[in-house]
């Protein structure tokens, strides 16, 4: 497990190779990922972008923005978690994603907070750093 913390949000990360989608022999290798997020602060926040720098084993790199994740922007009172899996294919079979989420509190102030750098590798394969 990968963890961050910002401004007293912690965000964890878990990846995990999905085999069965998966097709080696055409270059297709998918990952899904676990990500929880912690609202240890004072405050409640929402999370209204995020942002993933996804960069595979070539150097290929891959830059996704967007409102929300999963189609939701969850606010999180102090104390509160949210959870969510998504994923991400890749022609090569190991690469990192990293990233940020921007937050808001209550008062409209916004502030980013870091989504630790994971990496995606095939289970058994030799880990490549990218």
């Amino acid at each position: 497990m990968y963890r961050a913390t910002t401004q007293n949000i912690e965000i964890t990360a878990e990846p995990f190779y999905l085999e069965e989608q998966s097709e080696p022999e055409d270059s297709r290798y998918v990952w899904g990922y676990r990500i929880t997020i912690t609202n240890h602060s004072s405050y409640s926040v929402q999370l209204r972008d995020r942002y993933w720098r996804i960069t595979d084993a070539a150097g290929q790199v891959d830059e996704i923005k967007g409102e929300g994740v999963v189609g939701k922007q969850p606010v999180l009172e102090p104390g509160e978690q949210f959870e969510y899996s998504s994923g991400c294919p890749l022609d090569t079979s190991s690469g990192v994603m990293v990233g940020q989420y921007r937050m808001e509190r209550q008062n409209g102030e916004s502030f980013l907070v870091d989504i630790p750098a994971f990496s995606l590798d095939v289970p058994g394969s030799t880990r490549i750093l990218n």
